[in-house]
């Protein structure tokens, strides 16, 4: 089963805001997900935005590939660099 990091959009007509999920690549953008790992809302002025550092940590360590946009927002937390670091001391 390949596993993705990606975005699930939820709200409503022109107020969107996003739950960052763990999902099979297969299933629809808003379909059945594994875990839900942070949430993200555009619409705030700064943008909201949390994830669950340590869940993200372990899901990129068993192999899910994170999408375009996932991956920016992971940089954006700094979750991102500590598992490139994380990789490179092994």
């Amino acid at each position: 089963m390949a596993v993705r990091i990606r975005l699930a959009r939820f709200g409503r007509k022109k107020m969107p805001y996003y739950r960052l999920v763990v999902a099979d690549s297969r299933s629809p953008r808003d379909g059945a997900f594994i875990e839900q790992i942070g949430f993200y809302d555009p619409m705030k002025e700064p943008a909201d935005l949390k994830v669950q550092e340590e869940r993200a940590l372990y899901w990129l360590g068993e192999g899910a590939l994170p999408s375009d946009t996932a991956r920016a927002i992971l940089k954006k937390t700094g979750v991102w660099d500590k598992f490139l670091s994380g990789r490179k001391q092994k």
